[in-house]
């Protein structure tokens, strides 16, 4: 018998879908691919070939995008 699983396991990190990642840091999806490709944004790669990005690694990019548009 199969069981569902209602929550997530506690030590199991929360990761991001792509469109998830540009709606928060208003950015095209080519964008967030580029910026996994260049090791500016960290991913992981799901078994059917997505990519998925972990949720806290998100705000601190968006910091360090906001601190660039500030000092320019």
């Amino acid at each position: 018998m199969l069981s569902k699983r209602t929550r997530p396991l506690p030590d199991a990190e929360s990761f991001l879908h792509t469109s998830q990642v540009t709606d928060i840091l208003h950015v095209f999806p080519k964008t967030i691919a580029r910026w996994a490709k260049h090791g500016r944004l960290p991913f992981l790669r799901t078994l059917g070939g997505h990519c998925r990005y972990p949720e806290q690694a998100i705000p601190q990019l968006a910091a360090s995008l906001a601190q660039g548009v500030r000092a320019s």
